[in-house]
């Protein structure tokens, strides 16, 4: 089974594509991989900055520059400098009855505006709406955000469900959604991505497992080993946006989603949605069947 990457999306987004001729010829950009090795043009301090803000986790109302320094590994003195200027700029707001600070109302304009651009975003949500309210589970889509896979939409198919995970909530290479996008990379992408990742990298054997179960379902699941007591199936995705590599999941309680529902039912619901949005792996799934 072919792997599903973020060339074949551009690939596919941009056929048919008609050229126009220009004045004078384009710069050719420098690609940029995620978790290639910094070059001259990268920007350290810049990099510091985003740094600092990734410490405002879900969760997470507020931070001292202690707790910021002790988190990023950076000094203290840079992290005054740095909150000094992000406050300044509206990305982070300073108590003066705590001497803390929280992400600013800056922040809203930069994700709401990935969110609003998202085409696929706007395409998935009806049909995640759909599987959502025939299992009754959590249906997410979510992508790689440097570290960790984050939510850039969720549906939650019932209200007795107790693990109600938003947009933004970011999960470990563990999950469902993590197994499929890890799956779905060719060998090089996988091991300069797990060379990158901070933390506890995923143990062999269930990436081993994970790529069996690309290969013979189009999905990855995770039955009571990520969280106890929740069952999930994934499928990894590049859309015909061009927007990259994506992960369609649906998970809830075991009572709710038993393994045999989930992967003799949900995981074929899942699939044919994913189908949808993404030509390629309709492709590559019937090749593998």
């Amino acid at each position: 089974m072919q792997t599903f990457s973020k060339k074949k999306a551009v690939t596919l987004a941009k056929a048919g594509d008609i050229g126009v001729p220009s004045a004078r010829p384009a710069r050719r950009k420098r690609k940029v991989v995620p978790g290639d090795a910094p070059s001259a043009d990268f920007v350290e301090a810049l990099a510091r900055g985003l740094r600092v803000m990734r410490c405002f986790e879900p969760g997470v109302k507020s931070l001292g520059n202690l707790e910021l320094a002790q988190l990023t590994g950076l000094p203290k003195s840079t992290i005054s400098r740095i909150v000094y200027t992000l406050t300044n700029l509206g990305y982070l707001r300073y108590h003066t009855d705590t001497g803390r600070y929280s992400p600013g109302y800056g922040v809203l304009a930069l994700g709401f505006g990935l969110l609003a651009g998202l085409e696929v975003r706007q395409l998935a949500r009806p049909l995640m709406e759909d599987l959502a309210h025939a299992t009754g589970g959590a249906v997410a889509l979510g992508t790689f955000d440097g570290q960790a896979m984050t939510y850039v939409d969720a549906v939650h198919g019932s209200s007795a469900l107790y693990l109600r995970l938003p947009v933004g909530h970011r999960l470990g290479p563990d999950s469902a959604m993590g197994r499929a996008y890890l799956a779905a990379l060719t060998d090089a992408e996988r091991e300069a991505l797990l060379a990158g990742l901070d933390g506890d990298a995923l143990q062999p054997e269930m990436i081993a497992q994970a790529r069996t179960d690309i290969e013979q379902t189009g999905c990855c699941f995770a039955i009571g080993d990520w969280q106890q007591g929740i069952n999930a199936v994934a499928a990894p995705f590049a859309t015909f946006t061009g927007e990259g590599l994506f992960v369609m999941s649906c998970g809830g309680p075991a009572n709710v989603l038993p393994e045999a529902y989930l992967r003799m039912e949900v995981a074929g619901m899942l699939r044919e949605i994913v189908a949808k949005l993404s030509p390629a792996y309709a492709q590559a799934f019937s090749r593998a069947r």
